[in-house]
């Protein structure tokens, strides 16, 4: 017998193929943590990020401490307001983090798409 025989033929099966990566202290990176450095890139704040994404400032504000706590050098930098008003900057460091994590997934679904055709198939 064969798996594709066992499964249900009206229904598509997929691998959830979520990626987070975890250091022994917290978790990094992943699809969510991504977003809300994409969405500070976008509106310059933190606060704005949070509220696109619907997500409390505390989670947001905990999310971007906990990824900055992890690297040698901040992924995010906040910046009082003063004359021309407090912002949230992205380092590069922090844009070269989301462009490779970004690849990283992008070759995790394509190697877990092949697998789980020839698991359908098998």
């Amino acid at each position: 017998m064969l798996i594709k025989d066992i499964l249900n033929p009206s229904m598509t099966f997929h691998i959830n193929d979520m990626l987070r990566i975890e250091s022994t202290n917290d978790r990094f990176l992943g699809p969510g943590r991504i977003e809300l450095l994409e969405k500070i890139i976008e509106t310059g704040s933190i606060s704005q990020a949070a509220k696109l994404m619907g997500m409390s400032y505390k989670k947001a504000w905990d999310s971007i401490h906990s990824i900055n706590q992890q690297t040698v050098t901040p992924i995010v930098i906040t910046q009082a307001g003063g004359e021309k008003g407090g912002g949230t900057i992205v380092t590069d460091e922090g844009k070269l983090l989301i462009a490779s994590f970004k690849q990283l997934h992008a070759d995790i679904r394509l190697y877990f798409s092949e697998k789980i055709e020839t698991f359908l198939q098998s």
